[in-house]
């Protein structure tokens, strides 16, 4: 993988703003970009102060030396890494610019009309990165799922479709691989141009024919889960569950 330039956190719910990760970031010199009132959790996790950015809906900051702009826009969703912070902070999706081409990337949502809006205010979108799991029909106002991921592309222009947020963390009862397996059925009737690269896999969107492997069928899970190295600012690797 190659240098990280920008890690956005759209919010601070377990499965989106992980310790491990952060601390493992922290030592490095990137900047970071986030809703506002997560930057506490980063600070107090080893992030230097200046490297954090929190904006709220339709703020934009401009990434230095680096031609990108990046817009928080609204989603419907909440927050909150325990029952004593819900929405103590702000949930977003963000859109990243540049001079010729544009990404949205949804965070964590529900259907919205907004989505709509935010391709008016901010588009047009080259790609379109959706949630897609984990989901339940009856999350439908939080979380898109397959089936309303692709209304979600369409209300956003129709660019290159890559769903993310699936095949990781365990956090309903279907399939792993639910998600995409649905997107790939309803994909003959759809408009929806997708891309579902194998992990580490580098891909262009304007290339995207829609046409999908479905390499998910063949994947090893035998896989060890990986090391990480102990930290050396006295802070501790891990965290108990829950962090505040």
């Amino acid at each position: 993988m190659p240098p990280v330039d920008l890690v956005i956190v759209s919010h601070d719910h377990y499965d989106h703003l992980d310790y491990p990760t952060i601390r493992a970031l922290a030592r490095s010199d990137v900047p970071f970009v986030t809703s506002l009132g997560v930057g506490a959790h980063l600070e107090g996790w080893g992030v230097r102060s200046e490297r954090i950015t929190e904006l709220d809906w339709w703020e934009t900051h401009e990434l230095p030396h680096a031609g990108l702009r990046v817009t928080a826009a609204p989603s419907q969703h909440f927050s909150g890494r325990t029952p004593k912070t819900r929405n103590a902070t702000l949930w977003s999706s963000f859109v990243v610019r540049s001079e010729r081409h544009g990404v949205f990337f949804s965070g964590d949502t529900g259907l919205t009309t907004q989505h709509e809006h935010i391709r008016t205010r901010l588009g047009p979108f080259d790609l379109v990165m959706l949630e897609v799991g984990a989901w339940e029909a009856a999350w439908g106002d939080m979380h898109l799922g397959p089936d309303n991921a692709l209304e979600a592309v369409s209300l956003l222009g129709d660019g290159a479709f890559l769903p993310v947020h699936w095949g990781t963390f365990s956090l309903a009862t279907h399939a792993w691989d639910q998600p995409v397996e649905r997107l790939l059925e309803l994909s003959s009737t759809s408009r929806a141009r997708l891309i579902i690269p194998r992990l580490g896999e580098p891909v262009e969107p304007a290339r995207a024919s829609g046409r999908v492997d479905p390499w998910w069928r063949f994947v090893d899970t035998g896989g060890q889960p990986l090391e990480i190295s102990a930290p050396q600012d006295g802070l501790s690797g891990t965290v108990p569950w829950p962090i505040d």
